[in-house]
C-alpha cells in the first residue's frame, strides 16, 4: 500500500499578464455597472468568481469544474457559493476548447472573449458555447482574399502549433488555394519548443523566395519567433498577420519593430468604455486581493513584504499612483478584446434578464435553470452604449467584422497603428474587403506594393504551363501554337480560333484567314491571261488568213468549212480558260467545266472530221469506191453536231444532278482558306474528261492510220502529231491535277487547256500558213495533186 509524505505540490503561474488583467478586471467593471441599473435584472446583484489558469488546459479545467460542483478554490471559504450560471472562458482557444467540451453537456452557458478557433462553432461538440470574437473561419479567408487582392500568388505560412493556429491556417490555405494562391511552405510552432526547432523555422523563412509571410500565430509566440529573426537581421519581408500579434502593442514597440513595420493584418475594432480606465487606476494593494499586489510590485518595481528576499528593490509606500503609468494594464485606446469581455457579461445579463425565473427571483426561489440562460443566451440582442448590436448566430458566433491594420512609422519613429480598410463577411464577397483613402505603408518603408509570385504573370498569347513537381504558381509561359490565343493575361488554355479565322503574330487576337485563288492581279493569272489572248489572237489572225485566201487550193483541201469551225472552237478553248481566273462563285464553277468539255469536244470532233476526210478522200480515189456519198459534207457537220450534243448531255445531267460549287477548302492549309470549285459529282467531272480523251484517242489511230498515204500535202501527219500532243498533255494533267494544292490545281487545268489548244492551232494550221504566206507557189492545184 503506498504511503504519502506530502502533498502534491500545486502548480504556480510565473508572472502576471497585464492584458489578461487588464481582461479581468474589465468583467468586474461590467458586473459593477449591471448591478447599478435598475433596467437590468432589477432587485438583483450579479456575482463572480476568478480563477487564474495560468494558460494551462489542466488548471482551466480544474477551475471550471470547482465553479460547476460548487466548490471553492479558497481555504477561508465560510460557506457554500451559489450555483454559477455562465462562464467567461479562456482567452486563447485551446483551453477554452477543454473547458467547452467538460461543460457542454451540463448545459451551463460558456462564453470566450478571444477563442478564435473555427473549431469551437460545432454545436455537436461545443453546445453551449458562444463568443463575442469572429471565428476564425472568417478572418482566415479574409486573410486569403487580402493576400490575392494585392496579386500575391506565392506566400509563405506560419502558424502557432495549438488549435488556434492550426486550425486558421489550414481554413487558409483551402480559402488560399480556391483564390488560386500557392504557400511555399507552411511551418508550425510553439513557444515552449526547442530553440533548434525556433531556428529552423528561421532558416525556413530566410531561404524562401516569396516576400509575403502570413502569420496566424499568437502573440506570445510571436515573440519568440521575433527574438530569433532579429538576431539574424531578417528584413524586407511583408508580414500579413492574425488579430493575436497585429494590433498588440508589446509586439509593436519591442526591440524588432524595425523587422515588422509595414505589416498589415486584421483586427477586432476597437472600442471605449466610458469609465473603465478611472475604475482600473483607482485599485489599490491595501485591499489585500493578492493580484493586486503582484500587479502593484510589477509596475513599480518594488516589494511590499518584508519577507521577500530582494535586495535591489526598495519597500512600497503605497503612496504611489496609477493615475500616470501607461502599460498595458492602464492603456485604454486599443480595447479589442477588453470589449469582448465588457459585451460577455452584458449578453449574460441580458440572458438572465429575460429567463423565467431568473429576472424576478424571490426570497424562496433561490435557484435559475442554467438550460434556460443557454436559451436565452441563443435569443440575446441588444445594443452596447456606442451603438454596436450584440447577437449570436446559430452557431454561437458574433458578425464577423475587423478592422484593416497597417503598421506605420510615426512622427517620433515609433509604430502606429492606421486603419486602412475594413472587412465585413455579411455584405456579398465582392463589396466584403473595402479599403480606406489612406496610404499603406509597406515594408521598408515602401509605398509600392510588394510582389511575391513564384512565376510573372503570362502575357496575353501564351498559356501557363505548371512547371514539374511545383505548386501550380510555379509555370512557364508557353506562346499559343498558330491558330490558337490567348485574349488575356494568364490564361491557363488557349483558344482555338474559329475555322475561318487563324491566331495574328502575337497570338493574341484571331483574324480572318487569307483567301487563296486564282485572280486577276495575280502574277500567275496575268500570265495565262496573256499567253489565253495571245492564243485568241493568234487564232483570229490565222482565220484571217484563211478567210483571204479562202479560194485557193490548200484552203479548199482541208475542208474550209471545217476549218473555220475548228478556228472557232480554239477561240472558244482559249477564252473558256478564263472563266478559271477570278473568285469562284455559283456560276462560275458550273461554266468553267462545262464551257471547257462542250469547246473541246467541238474542237475535237472537227479534228476527228478532218482526219475522216483525208482518209475517206484517198480511198475515194480507188477504182469503183464511192465512198464519199456517205461522208459528205452534210455527214461530216452531223458527226460534229452528235458528238458535241453528246457532250452536251453529259454536262445537263452533271449540272442537274451534282453540279460545282464554291467550296472553302481549310484542309490543306491551316493558316488560309483555299476557295475553289468543288466539283460536285467527281463522277460527271471524269465523264466530262474521259469523253474527251476518248475522241482524242479515236483521232489519234485515225490520224496514225493516214500518216503515210500518198500525197504531197498530208495533213494526217500533222493532225497525228497534234494529237501526239493533246493526249500527251493531259495525261500528265491527272497526277498533276490531283497533287498540286490551292490555286496551282487551277493554274495547271488552264495550263493543260491552252497547251493542247495550242498544239492544235500550230500543228494543223501552223504548216499551211506557212504555205500561203511563204510559199505560194506550192499553194497551186497542180502541186497539191502531184505524188511525193
Amino acid at each position: 500500500m503506498p504511503t504519502f509524505t506530502s502533498k502534491p505540490e500545486q502548480p504556480k503561474c510565473k508572472s502576471l499578464s497585464l492584458r489578461e488583467f487588464q481582461n479581468a478586471q474589465t468583467m468586474i467593471y461590467a458586473i459593477e455597472e449591471i448591478n447599478k441599473r435598475a433596467d437590468i435584472l432589477p432587485g438583483l446583484s450579479l456575482g463572480y468568481r476568478i480563477f487564474d489558469s495560468c494558460g494551462s488546459i489542466e488548471m482551466a479545467l480544474r477551475a471550471s469544474l470547482s465553479l460547476v460542483n460548487g466548490e471553492n478554490a479558497s481555504h477561508l471559504s465560510c460557506q457554500r457559493p451559489k450555483t454559477v450560471q455562465a462562464i467567461i472562458a479562456e482567452t486563447s482557444s485551446t483551453p477554452t476548447i477543454a473547458i467547452s467540451a467538460t461543460v457542454g453537456p451540463l448545459h451551463l452557458p460558456v462564453i470566450s472573449h478571444f477563442a478564435t478557433c473555427a473549431c469551437l462553432s460545432d454545436r455537436k461538440k461545443h453546445p453551449s458555447f458562444f463568443r463575442t470574437v469572429p471565428s476564425d473561419y472568417y478572418q482566415s479567408r479574409a486573410l486569403a482574399k487580402l493576400v490575392k487582392y494585392f496579386g500575391w500568388t506565392w506566400v509563405g505560412a506560419l502558424c502557432s502549433d495549438n488549435d488556434y493556429g492550426n486550425n486558421g491556417m489550414n481554413t487558409f490555405i483551402k480559402a488560399a488555394t480556391e483564390f488560386g494562391v500557392c504557400v511555399e511552405f507552411s511551418e508550425a510552432f510553439f513557444r515552449t519548443h526547442p530553440r533548434e526547432e525556433i531556428l529552423r523555422i528561421v532558416d525556413v523563412v530566410k531561404k524562401s523566395s516569396s516576400k509575403v509571410i502570413v502569420a496566424f500565430v499568437s502573440y506570445s509566440d510571436m515573440e519568440v519567433l521575433l527574438l530569433e529573426l532579429a538576431k539574424q537581421n531578417i528584413t524586407g519581408l511583408q508580414w500579413i498577420g492574425s488579430e493575436s500579434w497585429i494590433s498588440d502593442m508589446n509586439i509593436a514597440t519591442g526591440k524588432w519593430q524595425y523587422i515588422l513595420r509595414g505589416s498589415m493584418g486584421f483586427a477586432i475594432p476597437k472600442a471605449e468604455i466610458q469609465g473603465l480606465r478611472e475604475f482600473l487606476i483607482k485599485i489599490h494593494p491595501s485591499s489585500n486581493i493578492y493580484l493586486y499586489k503582484e500587479l502593484w510590485e510589477s509596475v513599480f518595481q518594488c516589494r511590499l513584504s518584508t519577507e521577500q528576499s530582494s535586495e535591489s528593490k526598495s519597500m512600497c509606500t503605497g503612496n504611489e499612483s496609477l493615475n500616470n503609468v501607461q502599460n498595458q494594464y492602464t492603456d485604454v485606446t486599443e480595447l479589442q478584446i477588453a470589449n469582448n469581455v465588457y459585451k460577455a457579461v452584458f449578453a449574460i445579463a441580458h440572458a438572465l434578464n429575460s429567463s423565467v425565473g431568473c429576472s424576478k427571483w424571490d426570497t424562496n426561489q433561490r435557484e435559475c435553470n442554467t438550460w434556460q440562460v443557454l436559451q436565452a443566451l441563443r435569443e440575446v440582442s441588444f445594443f452596447t452604449e456606442t451603438g454596436e448590436k450584440v447577437f449570436f448566430d446559430k452557431n454561437g458566433d458574433p458578425a464577423a467584422r475587423y478592422d484593416l491594420l497597417n503598421w506605420q512609422q510615426g512622427e517620433e519613429g515609433a509604430t502606429k497603428f492606421v486603419k486602412v480598410g475594413f472587412y465585413d463577411a455579411s455584405l456579398q464577397p465582392e463589396f466584403q474587403l473595402s479599403f480606406n483613402n489612406i496610404t499603406i505603408m509597406w515594408a521598408k518603408n515602401q509605398h509600392q506594393v510588394p510582389v511575391s509570385v513564384c512565376s510573372e504573370s503570362c502575357p496575353m498569347g501564351t498559356r501557363k504551363a505548371v512547371k514539374k513537381g511545383k505548386p501550380l504558381c510555379c509555370y512557364d509561359c508557353i506562346q499559343c501554337a498558330e491558330g490558337e490565343i490567348s485574349n488575356k493575361t494568364d490564361s491557363v488554355m488557349c483558344l482555338k480560333c474559329p475555322p475561318e479565322f487563324w491566331s495574328n503574330k502575337w497570338r493574341d487576337t484571331c483574324v480572318p484567314k487569307l483567301v487563296e485563288f486564282l485572280s486577276f492581279e495575280d502574277v500567275m493569272g496575268i500570265v495565262l491571261i496573256i499567253f489565253s489572248l495571245l492564243g485568241v489572237s493568234f487564232t483570229l489572225g490565222i482565220a484571217i488568213i484563211f478567210f483571204v485566201h479562202k479560194d485557193t487550193p490548200i484552203v479548199k483541201a482541208n475542208n474550209s468549212e471545217l476549218s473555220f469551225l475548228l478556228l472557232f472552237s480554239l477561240t472558244l478553248c482559249f477564252l473558256c480558260s478564263l472563266t478559271f481566273i477570278g473568285r469562284p462563285t455559283e456560276w462560275s464553277c458550273m461554266l468553267r467545266h462545262t464551257a471547257f468539255g462542250i469547246t473541246f469536244v467541238l474542237c475535237i470532233s472537227c479534228v476527228l472530221g478532218k482526219t475522216i476526210v483525208v482518209l475517206m478522200a484517198f480511198k475515194a480515189t480507188l477504182p469503183g469506191s464511192n465512198v464519199m456519198k456517205w461522208f459528205g459534207p452534210l455527214q461530216q457537220k452531223l458527226s460534229v453536231i452528235t458528238f458535241t450534243l453528246l457532250q452536251v448531255v453529259i454536262c445537263v445531267l452533271w449540272l442537274t444532278l451534282s453540279p460545282p460549287f464554291p467550296y472553302m477548302n481549310m484542309n490543306y492549309y491551316q493558316e488560309r482558306i483555299i476557295l475553289e470549285c468543288n466539283l460536285g459529282s467527281a463522277f460527271g467531272f471524269w465523264a466530262v474528261l474521259g469523253y474527251i480523251g476518248l475522241l482524242a484517242i479515236l483521232c489519234f489511230i485515225l490520224a496514225f492510220l493516214a500518216r503515210k498515204l500518198p500525197d504531197k500535202f498530208n495533213e494526217a501527219k500533222f493532225i497525228t502529231f497534234s494529237m501526239l500532243i493533246f493526249c500527251a498533255v493531259w495525261i500528265t494533267f491527272i497526277p498533276a491535277y490531283v497533287s498540286s494544292p490551292g490555286k496551282f490545281t487551277v493554274a495547271v487545268e488552264i495550263f493543260a487547256i491552252l497547251a493542247s489548244s495550242f498544239a492544235l492551232l500550230f500543228c494543223i494550221f501552223a504548216p499551211k500558213c506557212y504555205i500561203i504566206l511563204l510559199r505560194p507557189e506550192e499553194n497551186t492545184k497542180k502541186h497539191m495533186m502531184s505524188k511525193s
